[in-house]
């Protein structure tokens, strides 16, 4: 009878173990998931020689800004660096972001710098369009948006409503 009870308490511990590990795997293929799609997805940015056309095309009308890991929203998962260029009809960077799902690219009126602040505006501000590539994006403005309304540029993630980066355009 003793034999009996012993082999019961492990056959449920053992089935216990291994549902426990199989879920965990589970949660940590889905987690995987989320920020893997994103990249296996992800359209080609601009080349060195697109980037530099760019610039020279649009000397004369563009704004810049810059985006810094150092900013004090963003975190190790969520970050982006480089040079945002603005114009009427276009804006791309020449740099990268930290890749990750749902990015959108807002305009605000002055530069916001952590998820508290840009909630705070985000009515008031211009959402221009998806960000589908993690180097060297571009995006056309949507017509009827005048971009010299606005002094900041954000990149957020609408999922998880995650701040990822911002710059004061000049």
């Amino acid at each position: 009878m003793r034999m009996n009870t012993l082999i019961a308490f492990a056959r449920r511990h053992i089935i216990w173990f291994g549902t426990t590990k199989f879920l965990i795997g589970l949660a940590i293929g889905f987690v995987l998931g989320i920020y893997t799609l994103p990249i296996l997805t992800a359209e080609q940015g601009l080349n060195t020689a697109e980037l530099a056309q760019m610039k020279e095309a649009n000397a004369a009308t563009v704004r810049t800004g810059t985006f810094s890991k150092d900013n004090p929203g963003s975190d190790f998962l969520h970050w982006g660096a480089g040079i945002i260029h603005v114009t009427d009809r276009q804006i791309w960077l020449d740099g990268e972001v930290a890749p990750g799902p749902d990015y959108r690219l807002y305009l605000t009126k002055t530069q916001v710098s952590s998820k508290q602040d840009f909630l705070a505006v985000k009515a008031r501000s211009r959402q221009i369009a998806p960000i589908k590539a993690f180097d060297n994006f571009l995006i056309s403005v949507p017509d009827g948006v005048s971009v010299d309304d606005y002094d900041g540029v954000i990149i957020w993630c609408e999922q998880f409503s995650a701040f990822i980066t911002s710059a004061a355009l000049r």
